[in-house]
């Protein structure tokens, strides 16, 4: 069990602490407080269920109780005194309107600020923007992903993106952001990153990237680049399996590192790990999270980077398949690491926080770790903490909430921002006239659809939906086609069309079947922009690189010629099957003639 608070070792390691030149008192005062046991629950980011600090929700209950044998996160903090808590939209949610968000932040930072030593949580979340990795649904401002950005060329617009949200996550209690996502995603095959990245470029990444750290950190945020050495060249998703990239050292070089080093040159005060392997990084085989080479060797002692390193989540497959779950905690903080985020679970759901937490405090009392590299840790998760005001202002005003988040200002930069990154790629009916001919809108997503459809019919059309799915049947398709032959116009969505193996072939032949009608068909990718080769007949296609309402408003704009599109693709269009010959350019993007 572990040790309740107050109850442990003071040891001679950290009494020393108090003496060390050039370290910041107020973190040592903190640290020579603390026992081993609250040390090492000071790397732990966990996951907690429930909408309230104090939940009783059954359902929330019982998931915590499986992970944790705790009711909640009140019960969590008291118990374990962990370093961070994640905030999720699932499972069941965290969130559920910004007014309930920032009341469950203050109610775990009152339990924080009650333990024996008052520690304020780092309350993390993935708000990366986009449809793709965002956490916190509207009211919230819905600025657009990354690789909408970057097809928008403004790299100021990311630091005002980046502010804008820092500022809204800051009000809800908030104060860790897990972005900007700094991977330069090369390959067209990328299950995991693709749109998630600010493109292919690793120069316009990199000053992305920078603007984005600078925006969370304006805002008063903690930022996170991730993920380190670099997820942007991989066919496989580290969730489920284990990539390995195969860059030589100075392609890795040349194209992954150059985001990261940004960052720091920016100042970022934290960065997540990969679960990847790199052999030309480090030849063991082991995977970027567990690699000294890589984390002590190029991180901290080649690139001087001192703040934070945080791993990706623990749960995920490409962390799990060379050791066993309580030898990961432990070999990751012998490689470099400092938080150890969202423990998995075993095969019954049962949470494995309480292995690892024993297997790390077992590793400092056996001699595999010393506790002065312990405190090592801790020391720059305070620090971090102290930075950015944690201590002296831990709590949020409530009331104020309404005022802070998703304001019409923060909702106007979001549209105006959002109306430079429509990427035209093919053209030969826009923009549409401002009639009452008669709309089909189908293809991916339920609510995807009838927003486009509510905001195409604002311009005159009579539009119908069909919403078709992400993986289409010949049923599906057969009723599209039909619907589209007493249609004028059909507009389809897609979704990572591309993606055979995930999606399966039926967004491809839904298109292709919709073209032989010999209707016109305007095909908009709501996601990557690598669909249109898969369906070259298509002789109209845009790319949004997400399906936000803003997206969504801008995409119609453009097809009724309200504005001019403006995107230029943030990565090259390879020919289906052929990920070497170029189908469309970097940079290409049409436009309308004035």
């Amino acid at each position: 069990m572990v040790a309740v608070a107050g109850i442990g070792s003071g040891t001679a390691n950290a009494a020393q602490a108090g003496h060390q030149p050039g370290k910041d008192k107020r973190v040592l005062k903190i640290l020579n407080r603390m026992t081993l046991e609250e040390k090492v629950a000071q790397l732990f980011v966990l996951q907690v269920y429930g909408t309230s600090a104090d939940t009783t929700d059954p359902t929330a209950v019982a998931a915590n109780q499986k992970l944790y044998g705790v009711d909640n996160a009140q019960q969590l903090i008291a118990k374990y005194h962990p370093g961070g808590i994640i905030y999720y939209s699932v499972d069941p949610p965290n969130v559920t309107s910004p007014a309930q968000v920032a009341h469950l932040s203050n109610g775990i930072q009152q339990a924080a600020m009650r333990q024996r030593v008052p520690i304020p949580v780092t309350i993390a979340t993935d708000q990366e923007q986009g449809a793709i990795v965002s956490r916190i649904p509207a009211p919230f401002t819905q600025f657009p992903g990354s690789q909408a950005l970057g097809a928008g060329r403004t790299p100021k617009d990311a630091y005002t993106s980046a502010k804008i949200t820092g500022q809204e996550l800051k009000a809800i209690g908030i104060n860790t952001d897990y972005a900007p996502d700094s991977d330069v995603n090369v390959n067209p095959a990328n299950p995991v990153i693709g749109v998630r990245s600010y493109g292919s470029d690793p120069t316009l990444v990199s000053q992305f990237a920078a603007q984005a750290v600078d925006g969370y950190q304006a805002a008063g945020v903690i930022p996170t680049a991730k993920h380190f050495p670099g997820h942007g060249d991989t066919d496989t998703d580290s969730h489920t399996g284990v990539p390995i990239i195969n860059h030589t050292k100075e392609q890795w070089e040349k194209l992954d590192l150059p985001p990261f080093k940004a960052d720091i040159a920016h100042g970022i005060d934290s960065i997540m790990t990969a679960h990847i392997i790199v052999p030309a990084l480090d030849p063991s085989g082991d995977p970027a999270t567990l690699s000294k080479p890589i984390l002590t060797g190029i991180l901290r002692d080649q690139l001087h980077y001192d703040g934070v390193v945080v791993t990706d989540a623990l749960g995920m497959q490409g962390v799990r398949d060379k050791y066993g779950d309580d030898r990961v905690p432990v070999l990751a903080l012998q490689a470099g690491v400092d938080e150890l985020l969202k423990p998995p679970t075993d095969s019954a759901g049962n949470g494995l926080f309480k292995v690892q937490y024993d297997a790390v405090l077992n590793a400092v009392k056996s001699g595999q770790l010393s506790e002065s590299r312990i405190d090592q840790s801790v020391y720059r998760i305070l620090r971090v903490k102290l930075r950015h005001g944690l201590f002296q202002h831990p709590y949020v005003d409530e009331s104020k909430v309404a005022k802070r988040v998703g304001t019409p200002s923060h909702l106007a930069t979001e549209q105006a921002i959002t109306d430079k990154t429509t990427t035209l790629v093919k053209n030969a009916v826009l923009p549409l006239p401002k009639d009452n001919r008669k709309v089909l809108v189908t293809g991916y997503g339920v609510s995807t659809t009838q927003t486009l459809a509510n905001d195409i019919g604002k311009r005159g059309p009579v539009t119908s939906v069909l919403q078709t799915g992400i993986s289409p049947t010949q049923a599906t398709i057969d009723k599209a086609v039909a619907q589209a032959k007493d249609n004028d116009v059909t507009v389809v969505t897609t979704n990572a069309a591309w993606n055979i193996k995930a999606n399966g072939p039926g967004q491809q032949n839904l298109v292709k079947a919709l073209v032989a009608t010999g209707k016109p068909v305007i095909v908009a990718s709501v996601r990557d922009a690598y669909d249109i080769g898969y369906f070259p007949e298509a002789q109209n296609y845009l790319v949004t690189y997400g399906y936000t309402p803003a997206s969504l408003e801008s995409l119609t704009k453009v097809l009724f010629g309200e504005i001019s599109p403006q995107g230029k693709l943030p990565v090259m269009i390879p020919v289906a099957g052929h990920p070497d010959q170029t189908l469309y350019p970097y940079g290409y993007g049409l436009t309308f003639a004035k």
